[in-house]
């Protein structure tokens, strides 16, 4: 056969089969060695403070670093993948984790910490990640649903045994060597990478990266921008760079939806807010446990429990809000998750024997498997597809900074008043006030939007209304599925 005919009749695409799977394993080892890493951190909490005769606050920033560039990075990554692809992506995510990791064992203070494990690891995570997830919406494409959800369980994985390598390997040769050898398990983030080869089309284009939305007209205007911009004209040069950096702020960064949609406006500002108490329990429960007089080994084990029922909830609570009897409601399940997980802390101040730990930790993990299941699911819920990827960008960022500033805050709180129990009061403070302000908000909102639908039905038929009730159900209107199916970090 000819190369002609070949073209003509198309080459096979090796989505939903053979090799896709493979893919799909990468995707799951990577979300465990990204996502599940951070969780670890809290073994090393009290080693690191002895060592670098560090304070609460200052060792909590090492974490807060790490955690927010691996959330607010998406936006560079998504320019990264555009120009170089998922696969190049990954493995240069999979390097900078690496080395970040390698540098941390030879680190002589904590603010060194900062810049290697904190900044290079967490960038180098969000790079492997994000990218790791784009690539699975190029290879699954009748089975993408499934492919997504069977990658989220790596998250759960890691969850549970990395805490169980630290607490192994820091018994048995120290948090420096620890380290060093978790440098090396990184770099397998570069084996993940290589298995995520280009997918091959007829037209023999390699699609690594979907095409961003462009604003209607963008492409004219800055095409006539462009002729008309020459050496001799230097303010329209100007004006053309301007407006590059306008769109592309537009396309990653959707300030104008946050504007205008409310439900947006709504729910980035209350899980913004609630990301100020979500992280604290992961970073301080291992030290708060050891400060108790629980055995180190058993403190770690508290968190691979949050992993481990995390593994089999997860999947669950997202059939579930999948259900059509929650369609248009699943923010309000988000705001009960958050919820139950604010009032699962006074678990911790009640007591602080291991037993007591153990419901702690069952409880929050239920709760968080709501969380991690639904917060992209309900953004896609309040934000048109067109405009879900800038949406993304914006919400990441901005939950980034809280999740950056929330356990130094609390850290230094505790170092004043000498008391862990303050680390869960703050956590509860934050998470039941966000759950409160979304659910209501949402449920004022909905009543408004109802009433305007029933007045502006009545005015545009107000013969039919003598007669007849009509529904002041707004109308769903078709929506086009997401190219990639985002999945959560949390």
């Amino acid at each position: 056969m000819s190369q002609g005919e070949a073209a003509g009749r198309g080459t096979t695409k090796p989505q939903d089969q053979g090799w896709a799977w493979m893919v799909l394993l990468a995707a799951v080892v990577l979300q465990g060695l990204t996502l599940g890493f951070p969780c670890c951190i809290g073994v090393f909490f009290t080693d690191l403070q002895h060592e670098f005769q560090a304070s609460n606050s200052q060792t909590s920033w090492f974490p807060s670093i790490m955690v927010a560039v691996l959330h607010g990075g998406g936006p560079l990554c998504s320019i990264l993948v555009k120009r170089f692809g998922c696969r190049f992506v990954v493995m240069l995510g999979g390097l900078l984790s690496g080395l970040g990791m390698v540098s941390s064992s030879f680190c002589k203070s904590i603010s060194q910490l900062y810049l290697t494990a904190g900044l290079i690891t967490g960038l180098g995570s969000c790079f492997s990640f994000q990218a790791g997830v784009t690539v699975l919406g190029y290879y699954f494409v009748r089975w993408q649903t499934l492919a997504n959800a069977m990658a989220s369980t790596g998250v759960s994985l890691g969850f549970t045994l990395w805490p169980l390598l630290s607490q192994y390997l820091l018994d048995e040769m120290g948090w420096r060597n620890t380290f060093l050898i978790f440098g090396g398990i990184l770099l397998n983030c570069c084996v993940c990478g290589a298995i995520m080869r280009p997918i091959q089309l007829a037209s023999g284009s390699l699609p690594q990266c979907a095409k961003p939305e462009e604003e209607p007209g963008t492409r004219a205007e800055e095409a006539q921008l462009s002729n008309e911009a020459s050496p001799y004209h230097p303010t329209l040069q100007q004006h053309t760079r301007r407006t590059k950096c306008f769109h592309m702020l537009q396309r990653y960064l959707a300030f104008d939806i946050f504007c205008q949609n409310k439900g947006y406006q709504i729910y980035t500002t209350g899980v913004t807010w609630m990301m100020m108490g979500f992280a604290l329990p992961h970073v301080y429960l291992v030290p708060y446990a050891i400060h108790n007089g629980v055995e180190e080994h058993k403190a770690a084990l508290l968190i691979s429990v949050i992993g481990f029922i995390n593994i089999f909830i997860r999947p669950l609570t997202g059939l579930l809000s999948g259900h059509k009897v929650f369609t248009g409601r699943r923010i309000y399940l988000f705001s009960l998750a958050v919820l139950l997980c604010g009032l699962s802390n006074f678990i911790c101040v009640i007591s602080a024997e291991f037993s007591v730990l153990i419901l702690y930790c069952v409880i929050l993990s239920i709760a968080m498997s709501g969380v991690g299941a639904l917060i992209f699911q309900v953004l896609m819920d309040v934000v048109d597809m067109d405009r879900f990827s800038s949406a993304l960008g914006l919400f990441t960022i901005l939950e980034s900074i809280t999740l950056l500033i929330g356990p130094p805050l609390t850290g230094l709180l505790v170092d004043i008043t000498s008391d862990f129990h303050y680390v869960f009061y703050n956590s509860s403070f934050f998470l039941i006030s966000a759950a409160l302000f979304m659910g209501l908000s949402f449920c004022a909102l909905e009543k408004k939007n109802k009433l305007r639908e029933a007045s502006k039905a009545c005015l545009d038929n107000p013969s039919r209304y003598q007669y007849s009730e009509m529904s002041t159900e707004p109308k769903t209107e078709s929506q086009s599925p997401p190219a990639v199916e985002y999945i959560t970090s949390i």
